[in-house]
């Protein structure tokens, strides 16, 4: 969102202009959710995630998922720092272009059991934060994560009176969701779940029916919810399963090319999860060309360069050049201390994880349509072998994981400090003074490109 200064009130702009320039701003208005999912998702990179957050289930809200138990504090159940406009704008002066943010809604943040209703003041939280992204002219992933896994971990449920439940809780929030989001452009996305467990065929084909619903439930509440781009997901959002089983099986929609399809990338799980050497393989902890430790029995031997360029390849030729992009929603490895390990190379292991981050954003961006979206904890502690995914330390506004910053900044330079933060709303700017010519007072967190009057001045909005 880039705002210019056009001139002071006390100018008066002569009829001629004001009729050309309305035109002009009536078009930029239309045109401001007419680019497609491919379009906007080709802009997205690369992408973060404020992760452990605002999907956080606290322990206290009890075993009954609809329930209001959560409350604002759940956002730090998971992790102890509260989002603010500075850690998003730190987020932005590390190159992030956008950001995915996981969000419970059913599991300790329904006022109402009986009619599912969101909590009301959950819901301004949550537009809080999607709106300090915003205003930094960010795009965001917002979805309905784990959620306590009410649906996740009941996808291949069969029983039909079960699956209709499942079906009208969906539909209730996303409802409410897309209304309280209605006017906001096209830097929101709505993903309509996280990682739905689904093995096999015939889980799938219920996974695609809680798909529809989700785009159905959206389209139907109409506004900038017409044209928004929908994320889908695909079966464990596993990359083999989806385009095995869903494969030209994407939700019919009212308007075309507004889909995409998510999928995340954890591979392979030796090297970027497994804690300690089981009897059937051992802990990678050197991965990519170059990288390996000669000797060391910890050398990855599967799931390097090769096997990263199949995966995303099969994504491509089975989504993206279908017409619907890729979000790979979740992406990372574990950065870890090996220095009580005799033999094995910390340096080794660094440039591992630099080469991981570097590699799958290099071919996402090689191969067009896809974004990739790296998970971050939040919580600064390697734990020696065990190591951890954060990339931002939030509460001291630094660089955590500097490897893998380095990977993918080597592909997405980033803009030096001072010149991001140049692009950044100041502390004393207030969005809620803005007014349209015409008087109309509007939520200047997310303003679609117009002319609009604040502090007796006009000014532009273009994209």
């Amino acid at each position: 969102m880039t705002i210019v200064a056009v001139q002071s009130m006390t100018v008066m702009l002569n009829t001629r202009l004001l009729i050309l320039l309305g035109f002009l701003l009536t078009l930029t208005s239309a045109n401001a959710q007419d680019r497609t999912a491919t379009e906007v998702i080709n802009d997205m990179a690369p992408g973060w995630n404020l992760g452990n957050t605002l999907e956080g289930v606290a322990t206290w809200a009890g075993a009954d998922f609809l329930n209001n138990k959560g409350g604002l504090g759940a956002e730090t159940a998971w992790q102890g720092t509260k989002t603010t406009q500075a850690v998003i704008d730190y987020a932005k002066t590390l190159g992030f272009k956008s950001v995915r943010i996981p969000c419970a809604w059913a599991y300790g943040h329904i006022s109402n059991a009986s009619t599912y209703e969101i909590d009301s003041q959950w819901m301004t939280r949550v537009k809080e934060v999607v709106d300090y992204c915003i205003r930094d002219g960010l795009y965001v992933v917002l979805n309905d994560h784990w959620d306590g896994g009410w649906l996740e971990n009941h996808i291949k449920d069969a029983d039909a009176a079960a699956t209709k439940k499942n079906k009208e809780v969906l539909t209730a929030l996303w409802t409410q969701i897309a209304n309280a989001f209605r006017d906001y452009d096209e830097h929101l996305l709505f993903a309509g779940l996280n990682e739905p467990n689904a093995e096999d065929q015939a889980a799938t084909n219920h996974l695609i029916q809680y798909n529809q619903t989700f785009v159905d439930a959206v389209r139907a509440t109409g506004g900038n919810n017409a044209k928004r781009v929908l994320v889908v997901q695909g079966p464990s959002t596993n990359i083999e399963h989806t385009c095995n089983f869903m494969a030209g099986k994407m939700p019919t929609d009212v308007i075309e090319g507004r889909l995409a399809v998510e999928v995340h990338y954890y591979n392979p799980w030796q090297f970027w999860g497994m804690e300690k050497d089981e009897s059937w393989g051992k802990v990678f902890y050197y991965w990519g060309q170059g990288n390996h430790l000669s000797g060391s029995a910890h050398n990855a031997t599967w799931g390097e360069e090769a096997d990263m360029k199949k995966q995303l390849q099969m994504m491509k030729t089975n989504f993206v050049d279908k017409g619907y992009p890729v979000v790979i929603g979740e992406f990372g490895a574990n950065w870890r201390d090996l220095s009580s390990l005799k033999g094995e190379s910390q340096e080794k292991h660094n440039a591992s994880i630099k080469a991981h981050y570097r590699e799958l954003h290099r071919l996402c961006k090689e191969m067009g349509g896809m974004v990739p979206m790296t998970w971050d904890t939040n919580y600064c502690s390697q734990e020696g072998t065990k190591g951890c995914m954060t990339i931002i330390d939030r509460k001291n506004l630094t660089a955590f994981g500097t490897y893998a910053m380095e990977g993918i900044n080597e592909i997405y330079p980033r803009l030096s400090e001072s010149a991001v933060r140049n692009t950044l709303r100041t502390a004393d700017e207030k969005p809620t003074s803005v007014h349209r010519l015409t008087g109309q007072k509007v939520d200047g967190c997310h303003l679609a490109p117009g002319l609009y009057v604040s502090k007796g001045s006009k000014f532009v909005v273009s994209r």
